[in-house]
C-alpha cells in the first residue's frame, strides 16, 4: 500500500465529484477501482471494512464512504474534502436544473423532456424494488413484512418513521422467536466483537470519551446553529419547514435514496404541499443524470418549495436558500456520524440483535419503495387521476381510459433496460427523455 500527499488526494476527491455517476452501487465501484486496484492507497479488506461502517448508518452510504476513506487517508481534513467534493458538482448542476424547471417549464419541448423523465423513473424504481427485494426478503416472515409496509404508507398514510421504528422493534422480537433465517456475519466473540486482525481500526479511529464528546459537540453545533440562524433570520415559513423536515430526514435515511423518497413524497406532496407527485418524479429523473448522490434530488424539492412559497424574498434568491438549507441539512449530519460514530460501529459489526433489526428495517424499505414506484405510476402513466376516501385517507385512483401509452412505452423500455439488460442508469435516463421529447415534435 502507498499513503498518497494530501495534495494527491484532493486532485482524486474533485475529479470523483465529476465522474460518480451511477448511485451508490456505481460511486462505490469507482472508488474500490480507483483506491484499491489501481492507486493501492487502501487494501481491500480495509475498504470493505469501511464500507460495512457505511452501510450501517443512516444516510447516503456512498458519500459517507467517501467521508470515511478521506480520513483514513488525512483524518478530519481529509473526510472533510472527501464527503464535500463528492456532492459539489452535483449541487450545481441540481441548482441549475431546477431554475430551468420552475421557470421554463411550461414551454412545450422542456415538459415533453420532463416527461419523459419522469415516465423513466417509474421503470428504474420498480426496478429498484425488484432488486432490493431479491436480496432482502429471504423468508416468508420478511415478505410479509414488506407487504405490510407498503399497505401502511400506501393506503393507510403511515409516517415513514413509525414504519422504520416498527420494523426494528419486529426485528428483535423475530430473532428471539426464530422467524428469521441465520444470519450471516463475521466471526465475533461472547460481547458481539468482530475477531480478526484485518479488522482492527488503525489507531486514529479508536475510540475515546474525550474525541466523542468534542466531535459531537462541535458536529451538531456546525449542523444545526447556521440553519436555526438562517429560518430566524429570514422568517420565511417554508424555509423553515425546509430545515425542520430535511434534519429530520437525515436520522432517518436507512435504506438508501428510494426508501428515503417515499417519506420525502409523502411529506413534500401531502404534508405540505410543495410540488406534485409528478413533479417528484421528475426531480428523480434529473438526479439520476447528474453525479453525485441520488438523494441529491432534495435539494430539487427544497429549490422548488421556496421558489413557489418564497413570500417577501425574491423567488430566485428564496430557492436558492432552500437549496443551501436542504443540503446543509440532508448531508452535514453524514459527517458527524461519520467522524462520531465510526470507532464504534466497528463494535456492533458482529451483534445480533443489531443485524436482526437492520434486516427486517431493510424488508420494510422494499414495501416503501414499492409504494414509491406505485405513486409516481399513477401520477405519470395516466392523464387523469382522481381523489377518493379510504380508511380515513386521500386515495389517488388513476383513471384506466386515460392512460399514456408513450409514457407506459418509456417506462417500459426503462424497466427492461435496468433490470433485464443491466444498462448504465445515465444513458437510460437520458434517452427517455429524449424520446420524449422527439415524440413531442410530431405531435
Amino acid at each position: 500500500m502507498t499513503h498518497p500527499t494530501f495534495h494527491e488526494a484532493l486532485g482524486f476527491w474533485v475529479k470523483l465529484g465529476f465522474i460518480n455517476f451511477g448511485g451508490p452501487t456505481g460511486q462505490i465501484a469507482v472508488m474500490h477501482t480507483e483506491l484499491v486496484e489501481r492507486r493501492k492507497w487502501i487494501s481491500d479488506g480495509r475498504f470493505l471494512h469501511a464500507l460495512n461502517y457505511c452501510m450501517l448508518l443512516p444516510g447516503p452510504e456512498a458519500q459517507q464512504l467517501a467521508v470515511y476513506l478521506g480520513w483514513l487517508l488525512h483524518r478530519t481534513p481529509g473526510g472533510l474534502v472527501a464527503g464535500t467534493f463528492f456532492i459539489l458538482p452535483s449541487f450545481f448542476l441540481m441548482l441549475l436544473l431546477s431554475w430551468v424547471f420552475v421557470v421554463h417549464g411550461d414551454l412545450p419541448w422542456i415538459t415533453a423532456l420532463f416527461g419523459g423523465l419522469a415516465a423513466a423513473v417509474v421503470g428504474i424504481v420498480a426496478a429498484a424494488a425488484i432488486r432490493i427485494g431479491s436480496r432482502a426478503l429471504k423468508s416468508p416472515f420478511l415478505i410479509a413484512i414488506a407487504v405490510a409496509a407498503f399497505v401502511a404508507i400506501f393506503l393507510l398514510a403511515v409516517p415513514f418513521p413509525f414504519i422504520v421504528i416498527g420494523a426494528a422493534l419486529l426485528g428483535l422480537v423475530a430473532k428471539r422467536l426464530r422467524w428469521m433465517p441465520a444470519l450471516d456475519l463475521p466471526t465475533a466473540d461472547a460481547e458481539g466483537h468482530v475477531l480478526g486482525d484485518e479488522h482492527s481500526p488503525p489507531d486514529h479511529a479508536l475510540p475515546s470519551p474525550a474525541r466523542t464528546i468534542r466531535v459531537l459537540t462541535v458536529g451538531v453545533a456546525v449542523w444545526l446553529l447556521p440553519l436555526v440562524v438562517v429560518t430566524q433570520f429570514l422568517g420565511n415559513e417554508t424555509i423553515t419547514q425546509e430545515a425542520a423536515f430535511f434534519s429530520r430526514l437525515a436520522l432517518l435515511t436507512f435504506g438508501g435514496a428510494y426508501a428515503v423518497l417515499g417519506y420525502v413524497n409523502q411529506a413534500a406532496v401531502q404534508q405540505f404541499g410543495w410540488l406534485s407527485a409528478g413533479e417528484m418524479a421528475t426531480g428523480l429523473g434529473l438526479a439520476e443524470t447528474t453525479p453525485g448522490p441520488l438523494i441529491m434530488v432534495t435539494q430539487f424539492v427544497g429549490f422548488v418549495a421556496a421558489y413557489r412559497f418564497h413570500g417577501s424574498l425574491d423567488p430566485l434568491v428564496a430557492g436558492t436558500l432552500g437549496s443551501l438549507v436542504t443540503v446543509w441539512a440532508t448531508f452535514v449530519p453524514s459527517f458527524v456520524f461519520i467522524f462520531l460514530g465510526a470507532p464504534y460501529v466497528e463494535l456492533l459489526r458482529g451483534n445480533r440483535n443489531l443485524n436482526a433489526a437492520l434486516s427486517v428495517i431493510t424488508a420494510a424499505v422494499v414495501g416503501v419503495i414499492l409504494s414509491l414506484a406505485v405513486t409516481f405510476a399513477q401520477t405519470t402513466l395516466f392523464d387523469t387521476v382522481t381523489t377518493r376516501h379510504f380508511l380515513g385517507n386521500d386515495l389517488p385512483v388513476p383513471d384506466v381510459t386515460s392512460i399514456d401509452l408513450l409514457a407506459v412505452t418509456i417506462a417500459v423500455f426503462a424497466f427492461l433496460g435496468i433490470w433485464r439488460f443491466k444498462w448504465h442508469i445515465v444513458p437510460v435516463v437520458l434517452g427517455c427523455g429524449l424520446a420524449g421529447l422527439i415524440v413531442s415534435l410530431f405531435d
